[in-house]
């Protein structure tokens, strides 16, 4: 049965490593006969949390005008929830975390979704991976039932296009056509 499959790409570079492991990840998808929709969270946009507590306390919808409302009702409506970023620091992008920081309120409504994570790096150290997912898992350990699908890793890169010809690229893919 076909999937509802979100990809959400944090790179603040399109065309970037992580990005380019999202349209592996989608091609596969789409092949297995899922609907998938990316977004690129740079063409987005979306405030910092204000913690004005109207979406948490007041159950209202978030007062600020701008893109999030629209990406979350997505996530809501998503059977599967890829989320991919470049690591910076140690930690995924700023554009990643604004996003997730904005759940605050309708995080509660994110029921049995499936995950997957996907990041990109200049370093090759798998443990890095391990950083990065615990810091989703921080977002995923507040909703209801998630569920890790898989984790792709692509180390050893850093500017534009060194992600090409890396057998990642297939390990991208195939999770894709397997969701």
């Amino acid at each position: 049965m076909a999937k509802k499959v979100l990809i959400l790409s944090s790179s603040p570079r399109r065309g970037g490593n992580s990005d380019t492991l999202c349209d592996e990840f989608m091609r596969g998808a789409v092949e297995s006969g899922n609907h998938v929709e990316k977004i690129f969270l740079r063409d987005k946009t979306i405030h910092p949390c204000l913690g004005c507590s109207v979406c948490s306390l007041h159950k209202k919808p978030c007062p600020q005008k701008d893109d999030a409302a629209e990406v979350i009702g997505k996530m809501l409506e998503a059977d599967v929830i890829v989320m991919a970023t470049p690591v910076y620091f140690y930690a995924m992008s700023a554009q990643m975390k604004t996003l997730i920081d904005r759940c605050c309120g309708p995080y509660t409504e994110m029921k049995n979704k499936e995950f997957y994570f996907i990041a990109t790096a200049a370093e090759e150290d798998e443990t890095i991976m391990k950083r990065v997912v615990d810091n989703f898992c921080g977002f995923l350990d507040c909703l209801e039932n998630p569920i890790i699908k898989g984790t792709v890793f692509g180390g050893g890169v850093w500017h534009v296009g060194e992600i090409k010809d890396k057998p990642v690229l297939t390990e991208a893919y195939e999770m894709g056509k397997k969701v």
